[in-house]
């Protein structure tokens, strides 16, 4: 499977009417009407060659709805701008930003162990439509702990989040622009000679776990995918970074957020989900659906699913238990737990302030920077047209 360059669009018009009957926004079947529209999916495919051929359709779909062709030729490393290091426990923190491409930041903190030894196995960090988004508890606890185990990881800023808020969230292009800068993250990781190209995951909840099966689905160089809370048969995602643009439709397919991760088999992945979301229904209705899938590659073993119906939409403890389970499996991480270790202790992490983790609160922002959705539109040569 090809990354992500494919046969791609050539229009520079983003036509928000003449796109819109092809959206698939929020809840857009009932749970009843998804139930039906899988077994329609599963009709029309019975061996690895059969899904292959939807698969291909399903990730063609995905590059032309985002207008992947719209975005410039880059150098393959991006430029970096980061902080001094701050030491803790077993890791390090640095506050760092990539240009995604010319005048375009991506804003984060790079998470890298201290007492263990190179090749370390490297984590695309996603957070969803959380207040305070990355600077929360749940996430420090979870880039730091992943550290400690032996992960190069990088939590990153959805665009209007954080210190990426040259644009606004809600900007119709934001799922592109995000899945784009998950790409730069990847690039930037892949280019650093400590980190082993074969043991890439990424990982992120709710508006994160979008962003986690996107690009999977898109960038055959994630090695393993954790999911968390999103992925359903019948809700697409309520925001425009996640449904705003025409991945699940066009004028000759259909599909929905299932086959979407469905197209990471058969490489290892987890999906995470709860009783108190639209992934509640995961154990008997999205979850054989991908079994199903990985079966044609037998490769069953490589997929789980972690339930907590008691649980409500987060990335809470056990949630992210779950996940350093599957992690330290695939990603072999030295520090991570197993058989005779499977409740990791956090306790050792420090938690930091929201300044403490911003690189832009003690530098200037870089000169060439691109401010506003009109100025990133026209960089693009983007026109939106009502």
């Amino acid at each position: 499977m090809k990354p992500i360059f494919l046969i791609l669009l050539s229009s520079i018009t983003f036509s928000i009417s003449a796109q819109s009957e092809l959206l698939c926004q929020g809840g857009y079947w009932t749970e009843a009407e998804a139930v039906e529209v899988m077994k329609d999916f599963k009709s029309q495919w019975t061996s690895q060659k059969d899904w292959e051929e939807r698969a291909d359709i399903i990730r063609q779909g995905i590059v032309n709805g985002l207008q992947w062709d719209r975005m410039p030729k880059v150098d393959a490393v991006p430029n970096v701008i980061s902080s001094l290091p701050q030491k803790k426990e077993g890791y390090s923190v640095q506050n760092i930003a990539l240009e995604s491409f010319p005048g375009f930041y991506v804003t984060g903190n790079l998470y890298t162990p201290s007492n263990l030894k190179p090749p370390f196995a490297g984590i695309l960090s996603t957070h969803g439509h959380f207040a305070d988004a990355r600077f929360t508890e749940e996430e420090q606890m979870r880039n730091a702990s992943l550290a400690q185990m032996g992960a190069v990881v990088f939590a990153y800023d959805m665009v209007g989040y954080g210190e990426s808020t040259t644009v606004d969230h809600k900007m119709p292009i934001a799922l592109l622009l995000q899945t784009w800068n998950s790409k730069r993250v990847l690039d930037y990781l892949l280019s650093r000679e400590d980190i082993d190209p074969e043991r890439i995951a990424i990982t992120g909840a709710s508006g994160g776990g979008t962003q986690s099966f996107i690009l999977g689905a898109i960038d055959s160089r994630l090695k393993v995918s954790v999911p968390v809370v999103q992925v359903s048969a019948h809700f697409f995602g309520g925001c425009v970074c996640e449904s705003g643009m025409p991945i699940h439709k066009s004028q000759s397919h259909q599909t929905n957020n299932v086959e979407i991760a469905a197209l990471f088999a058969p490489k290892p992945q987890l999906l995470v989900s709860d009783g108190a979301d639209w992934t509640k229904n995961t154990p008997k209705v999205e979850f054989p659906y991908l079994q199903e899938v990985y079966q044609v590659y037998d490769a069953t073993a490589k997929i789980e699913n972690a339930h907590f119906e008691k649980e409500k939409h987060n990335y809470g403890p056990s949630k992210r238990n779950a996940a350093y389970r599957f992690l330290s499996t695939y990603l072999e991480l030295p520090g991570g737990v197993g058989p005779n270790k499977n409740v990791y202790d956090e306790s050792s992490v420090s938690l930091l302030s929201p300044e403490e983790l911003k690189l832009f609160s003690t530098r200037s922002r870089p000169q060439n920077e691109l401010i506003g959705n009109e100025a990133v539109l026209t960089y693009l040569k983007i026109k939106l047209q009502e």
